[in-house]
């Protein structure tokens, strides 16, 4: 790169290539309705282009399924010529990529249509104005995502099956259920070690990490801040994180819900404060009205939780993880230090006194999780609502009958709900119900290997 063309770089990049001289690529990257991080990668010499004219494809690229297939919904992708929107890079997200070589890469995120906040069907857009909507309330969301994975061998067995990974050290079989065991963390911290290296580099807040209850399963928390888009950047950023120094290792990383039967299944766990303009927790069950505004939250949660579930559990697999006895949420239970409920009000209180919302899929999109869940507190703080009493002992005996725990009701029940359009945006529901109703039927289209156990 000439002395001439370093002079015409934006600050941002030319501050990044003074301190990592050897980088030949960055990555422009943002991340599609599955979580998938997609993007371009540009050699640095062209780098420059990404801030002066941005990156263009296609502007549904945020509705594409698991698969990567548009199905044109609404119109959008073939009955519209498939456009491109020119994507921008976000301040401040130009990080190394340190499980590969010499790569760099930035978020960033499509510019609006000309008179509109942001595209109606990008998740990152509806958030943003879910959040909004708490200024008029003269409040602030603080949260954090946790985070449940595991890892994986790539190896397939005969009926297509994969298997918790193996440590290099022996030890106990990989399934064995060894929650919070250091014997565990031991085994896997060379990879441990990496994924929270790669964090720092990458200016993601992460914090402890735990051995799950599953074989290879654990926990990364990410700490908390009072930007909910922000806390998702750092959601998704983690999980290609994950899959990135996995991958450098000769295994995989999977966020499924419930990638084995008879192992526990991985959830995305969401921490909520409010604080108000002075920085004070409303929740602060010390103030007069701590109690009252965190019961209006609650019971805004219990009311939508229903129409949400498909956002939760966006997949057939997703539904797997919901079972009596499992602490994976059966109802819109709620209780104080009780893992059994859907929300639950961890122990300790104060100025750090939150919910946790224990209802959605690790692979969920975060951006609609969060969205989903801003929209219950603030329904329940602008309507004044009232929870249901405190569970006190096992909430999740029992299913409630009313909860749709299967993928089909789930998008029903969010297509019909007038609360989700309220809240994502008119046309969104019904959009992502038939984004997904595609996906189910393209999964089922083909004969499964069990059919022929069954009915052959």
């Amino acid at each position: 790169m000439t002395a001439a063309s370093k002079d015409a770089l934006p600050a941002e990049l030319a501050a990044y290539l003074a301190a990592h001289p050897a980088t030949r690529f960055v990555d422009a990257v943002l991340f599609d309705l599955c979580g998938t991080a997609i993007g371009k990668r540009y050699p640095v010499r062209d780098a420059g282009k990404i801030w002066s004219s941005g990156v263009a494809f296609c502007a549904g690229i945020t509705t594409l399924d698991a698969l990567g297939a548009c199905w044109d919904v609404n119109g959008i992708g073939f009955s519209d010529g498939d456009p491109d929107a020119t994507s921008y890079p976000v301040p401040g997200t130009l990080v190394p990529v340190p499980w590969a070589a010499d790569t760099a890469q930035v978020l960033i995120a499509p510019a609006p249509p000309e008179g509109e906040a942001g595209w109606w069907f990008d998740p990152r857009a509806i958030l943003a104005g879910v959040v909004a909507r708490f200024g008029a309330l003269g409040l602030r969301p603080v949260v954090a995502c946790e985070l449940e994975f595991y890892l994986v061998d790539p190896a397939r067995d005969a009926h297509g099956r994969v298997s918790p990974a193996r440590p290099a050290r022996s030890g106990r079989a990989p399934e064995a259920p060894r929650v919070l065991a250091f014997d565990k963390l031991d085994e896997w911290a060379a990879i441990l070690a990496e994924i929270d290296a790669a964090c720092i580099a990458q200016g993601v807040p992460a914090g402890a990490a735990t051995a799950e209850y599953g074989g290879a399963q654990f926990e990364v928390n990410l700490g908390h801040v009072d930007d909910p888009v922000l806390a998702c950047d750092h959601a998704l950023m983690l999980r290609r994180i994950v899959k990135g120094v996995a991958g450098r290792h000769g295994l995989e990383a999977t966020f499924m819900s419930k990638p084995f039967a008879d192992q526990s299944g991985s959830g995305l766990h969401v921490h909520l404060s409010l604080v108000d303009a002075e920085g004070r927790n409303v929740f602060d069950e010390r103030t007069a009205q701590g109690d009252r505004m965190l019961g209006h939250a609650i019971a805004g949660l219990q009311a939508t939780t229903y129409d949400a579930m498909a956002i939760f559990a966006p997949n057939l697999n997703a539904y797997r993880r919901f079972a009596p006895n499992q602490f994976v949420p059966v109802n819109t239970s709620w209780g104080f230090n009780n893992r059994s409920v859907s929300f639950r009000v961890p122990a300790g209180g104060g100025a750090a006194r939150r919910i946790e919302h224990r209802i959605a899929g690790a692979e969920a999109n975060p951006y609609l999780v969060m969205a989903a869940i801003l929209a219950g507190v603030h329904h329940g703080l602008a309507q004044g609502l009232e929870p249901s009493p405190p569970s006190t002992g096992n909430a999740g005996e029992e299913a409630d009958p009313a909860m749709p725990l299967k993928l089909w009701t789930g998008l029903d029940r969010l297509e019909g709900s007038a609360l989700m359009a309220e809240y994502l945006g008119a046309r969104y529901p019904a959009a992502y119900a038939a984004i997904k109703r595609s996906e189910f039927e393209a999964f089922l289209a083909d004969v499964l290997p069990r059919e022929y156990d069954w009915y052959l």
